[in-house]
């Protein structure tokens, strides 16, 4: 049987990749709170043992503020690893080591990952490891886990640590009155055997006096009369605290517990060789990067360059994946029979699934991009100055993070966002927010734009994504204001929040992280992707066209053929059997030839575009263009965007597909970029306005069920789909009719 070790910390103290180090585990790492939303796990293999290795939320104390709190003291209580690795931010040694007392006052087995000793050492800072291990009680070892450095003598500390059975149950004096009260309390809960089957009776006795939510909750469910009791003890010390020292318990007891950290420290622990209150440089950097005016400008630029260097650097790779698909295409026609196989395989495989995946060398640039600024710890400053314009939107600092990571950069997804939103204490704050973060742009939505940028906007590609980006943040911020002061009014939370310091960023990490987020989109293009984009397929092939119909497009083939020459009609059935006359410029075809070729490929396009009609899906996305023409969209567009309710990656390979149902020839139908440029009803008007209906439209399925979940009532999950869906319409029309006016 697999011992367990779980691994905690506070947010920013290298806990995640520590466990990547451990465990080879291609997990997220990022340099900002709240990266780790829930539990993750991984093996760590010594000497032929295996340890199961557990990677719990950053916290910063177990009292059940957060979610992450919860979580992560619910996995200590219910779970019970056999140790629990602590790692500290060696540079924030009293904030960190708060958490360290408090596991060790429930009694489980610690061991401290001293971490970050680069970064304290650059600070001036001296930390004596085996002092801190006497005066605790418990193994210290340092470590960098960025480098893997004192990972193996961490595990061996462990594995010793195991085996001789290393708990030990820290008791901290709180004062007199405090200390009264616990006494009482503990021999209550003694008594009674109140909760004792699951946690140690002090620390019972501590979190009713912290008001616990969650613990009192659960003692009001065992014993509501017993329960009762002890709040009152707790009511009496309270006020007798608020009356003598103007104070009360949880202060208290804080207050105590830094001070069992200061005693400890000051006794040699911890010395620093030059002056504490000295700038650092992360202190230094962010007097101009967070500047209230500068601030703001090196953000825009950070974003420019980013979208330059992608556009830049992915261009001739998305070339070659293009390349590829194209000629697959022109390969599979050449080899099958005309038929609903070759239909399925060309049309709703390689033209759809293809559309999206040749996208994938840019993402894997965006990636890369957001994953430096990440690792660096920018981002982070970017949250801490977008707090100021939140709240003046009804928002909070935290929902910078689910912004940021629903793809307020760009590649980010809806659904982490929603569930991030979890970290907002307000119900009425985190409701909008989880209510806006979907016109973030998605790596969903990525592709599509991407496609229409490149397609009408290619001489100002960079310029014209940050647009897109500050659009949705402006439009996501002005909805929040909308709903916070109609449907969801209520007082503002106030923001606190840790920068972590400036990191240079390790290659091994950018490439795990860039690798981990193209992973997933290639997964969802081979499988959600695959299966919507046959099942739209198929509604676009089907009941095709009555034979009634058919018949007409065969007598005018016809009669077209009857009225030519007949040298002229030998010609062009020569080429057919060699596999000439779809070549460029009719190579090899007298001009007649050529222009009996165009005619009869005239009457195949139309036919095509019949049957795409006559479909299911073409009688859908007909009978809506009587609505959707006034925001420039046709009935091809239209079945995209249906489409695109399930996943925004469906309106690429819809339109790949229907674009290729409507075309006779695979291998002239070149990129579908092209193919938009050259097709009727297309303009740059008409992709700005598909722009701005993408970037606010409903979520996808799986966002809306998360809200629905998240908000605790299916109503926010319709309404967010309605509800984005009109204002995303609205606007679309708006910028279509206007731009129409004014003769773009």
């Amino acid at each position: 049987m697999e011992t367990t070790i779980a691994l905690a910390g506070n947010p920013n103290s290298g806990k995640t990749t520590l466990f990547n180090e451990l465990t080879g585990a291609r997990q997220h790492v990022g340099n900002y709170p709240g990266v780790t939303v829930e539990k993750k796990y991984g093996t760590y293999k010594d000497n032929g043992s295996r340890f199961s290795i557990v990677d719990l939320p950053g916290t910063y104390s177990l009292t059940a503020y957060s979610l992450e709190e919860v979580v992560a003291r619910d996995f200590l209580v219910n779970e019970k690893p056999g140790m629990v690795v602590n790692i500290v931010d060696a540079s924030n040694l009293e904030r960190n080591l708060y958490l360290t007392l408090q596991f060790m006052e429930m009694g489980i087995p610690v061991c401290i990952a001293l971490n970050m000793m680069d970064v304290a050492e650059t600070r001036g800072i001296d930390i004596d490891a085996d002092k801190l291990s006497k005066l605790l009680g418990v193994p210290v070892v340092p470590t960098v886990a960025r480098s893997g450095k004192g990972k193996v003598e961490l595990m061996n500390e462990v594995v010793g640590s195991l085996h001789g059975n290393g708990s030990i149950h820290l008791d901290i004096s709180y004062g007199n009155d405090i200390d009264k009260a616990l006494d009482e309390i503990e021999e209550k809960i003694k008594a009674e055997n109140f909760l004792t089957t699951t946690y140690p009776a002090r620390w019972i006795a501590l979190k009713y006096l912290e008001q616990d939510k969650q613990v009192m909750e659960r003692g009001r469910e065992v014993s509501p009369e017993f329960s009762r009791e002890i709040e009152q003890i707790v009511i009496n010390a309270s006020d007798h605290l608020n009356k003598t020292l103007d104070t009360y318990p949880e202060a208290m007891i804080a207050d105590h517990r830094y001070g069992y950290i200061n005693s400890i420290l000051k006794q040699g622990v911890l010395t620093h060789r030059q002056d504490r209150n000295r700038l650092q440089t992360s202190d230094k950097i962010d007097k101009v990067v967070t500047n209230r005016f500068l601030g703001p400008i090196i953000m825009i630029a950070v974003l420019i360059m980013l979208y330059q260097f992608t556009f830049a650097y992915s261009e001739m790779p998305v070339g070659w994946v293009e390349g590829f698909f194209e000629w697959l295409g022109g390969f599979t026609d050449a080899r099958l029979s005309d038929g609903l196989l070759k239909s399925l395989i060309i049309s709703g495989l390689i033209d759809g699934v293809g559309g999206v995946l040749g996208f994938v060398p840019l993402i894997m640039f965006m990636f890369f991009g957001i994953s430096v600024l990440e690792d660096s710890g920018y981002l982070a400053r970017v949250a801490y100055m977008l707090d100021r314009i939140f709240r003046m939107f009804g928002l909070h600092g935290s929902s910078v993070m689910a912004f940021i990571v629903s793809g307020g950069i760009a590649g980010g997804c809806a659904v982490p966002g929603v569930m991030a939103s979890r970290t907002l204490r307000s119900p009425r704050e985190r409701l909008a927010t989880l209510l806006t973060v979907p016109f973030m742009n998605c790596g969903a939505k990525l592709p599509v734009f991407v496609l229409l940028v490149a397609a009408f906007f290619a001489e100002n590609e960079a310029m014209i994504m940050v647009i897109i980006t500050l659009i949705a943040w402006l439009g996501a911020l002005l909805v929040a204001k909308l709903l916070r002061s109609t449907v969801i009014k209520g007082e503002s939370t106030p923001f606190v929040m840790e920068l972590p310091p400036y990191r240079l960023p390790t290659f091994k990490g950018l490439l795990i992280h860039t690798w981990e987020r193209t992973w997933q989109y290639i997964k969802k293009a081979g499988t959600v992707i695959l299966l919507i984009a046959i099942i739209l397929w198929a509604m676009m092939t089907f009941p095709g066209l009555p034979d009634s119909e058919v018949q007409v497009f065969e007598k005018e083939r016809a009669t077209l053929l009857s009225s030519a020459a007949g040298p002229v009609v030998d010609e062009l059935e020569h080429a057919h059997e060699h596999g000439e006359a779809h070549e460029e410029e009719h190579a090899g075809l007298s001009p007649a030839a050529t222009e009996l070729e165009d005619k009869l490929l005239a009457i195949d396009y139309h036919e095509s575009e019949a049957a795409l009609r006559h479909s299911i899906a073409g009688r859908i996305g007909t009978a809506l263009e009587g609505v959707t023409k006034l925001a420039g969209f046709d009935w091809r567009t239209n079945i995209a965007l249906v489409g695109g309710f399930a996943a925004k990656e469906v309106v690429v390979s819809t339109l790949g597909t229907a674009y290729s149902l409507g075309e006779v020839d695979p291998e002239e139908t070149g990129s579908l970029s092209d193919t938009l440029v050259n097709a009727p009803g297309w303009s740059p008007l008409v992709a700005l306005s598909l722009i701005i209906f993408t970037i606010f439209y409903a979520p996808c399925f799986v966002a809306v069920v998360c809200i629905a979940r998240e908000a605790g009532s299916r109503k926010w999950g319709a309404f967010s789909m309605v509800f984005n869906t009109a204002l995303a319409f609205i606007l679309a029309v708006l910028v279509f009719q206007i731009g129409s006016i004014l003769g773009y």
